[in-house]
């Protein structure tokens, strides 16, 4: 144990509370999510560089998306956890599902969720669907890092018992200082991956449909399984076969997924999309 730790930052989850009605960290931190992606979809798609003219969709396609991809995050990353990491308790309880103020959402059900609301979104338009996934997923990081920050301040998904001089005390996790891998997380899965991702875009990735989501997908599973070293399991699940974590076993097929998006993507010539007009 090292001679001091940091101490844990005793910060209120409830932001305001009116009444019976309360807001908390974690509800803001996905509002404001949304909110930042939603505008740096809108300022990508305004900009005929990362498109080499103008973009295969307008503004007010990308507003009415906002909805679908909202409920999409928020159905799956719930059904994700309810069936990935907590399926005997929930079974027990059902009405338990429905009380998201407690927590737990899972990010990969929650990237399935958005799956499903880019397949659905694209065909009632007769928009692309690799197009609005490339977006979606461009912007994604941004909540990723909101979200893995709001999961520090409620002192949740705690790491694993270390002695590093910035090890902490959270309280409900034992006498121990843990990694603060929420922060971990919020770094390689948040800002790391917005930049990679920004650079890709800045060199040419929306020309190629398909290659954000496989860059998204490749990144995002080797961070999260890197992570996944230094996060304290789920005590309902604790450690699988050799070790591994839910986490980790989950990010696999993200990661092969990802790759065949990128070979895809680059296995076909760039689009050729039309020329901005003249005013």
């Amino acid at each position: 144990m090292p001679l001091a730790v940091l101490p844990f930052p005793r910060i209120d989850p409830v932001l305001v509370s009116i009444g019976p009605f309360a807001i908390r960290w974690y509800a803001l931190a996905y509002i404001v999510g949304i909110l930042l992606g939603w505008l740096y979809a809108r300022a990508l798609i305004r900009s005929a560089r990362p498109w080499g003219g103008r973009a295969p969709l307008d503004v007010l396609d990308f507003d009415d998306f906002v909805v679908w991809v909202t409920v999409g995050i928020i159905l799956g990353g719930r059904v994700g956890y309810v069936l990935f990491y907590n399926f005997e308790h929930f079974l027990a309880d059902p009405l338990e599902i429905v009380k998201l103020w407690k927590g737990g959402m899972s990010f990969h059900g929650g990237f399935l969720g958005c799956v499903a609301a880019v397949v659905l979104f694209a065909r009632s338009r007769g928009l692309s669907i690799l197009t609005i996934g490339d977006l979606t997923c461009a912007v994604a990081p941004i909540g990723i890092f909101l979200g893995r920050l709001a999961n520090f301040i409620n002192g949740e998904l705690w790491g694993r018992p270390a002695d590093v001089p910035w090890a902490m005390v959270f309280p409900g996790a034992g006498p121990w200082p843990r990694h603060p891998s929420q922060l971990y997380e919020a770094g390689l899965e948040g800002l790391l991956l917005l930049a990679i991702l920004a650079i890709a875009v800045r060199a040419g990735a929306l020309k190629r449909p398909g290659l954000v989501i496989g860059l998204f997908a490749c990144v995002y599973a080797v961070a999260r399984s890197f992570c996944e070293f230094f996060r304290e399991p789920d005590p309902q699940l604790g450690f699988l076969w050799g070790g591994l974590t839910m986490g980790m076993v989950l990010s696999v097929p993200l990661f092969l997924a990802g790759l065949g998006f990128v070979a895809a993507a680059l296995s076909r010539p760039p689009l050729r999309p039309a020329r901005a007009e003249s005013p």
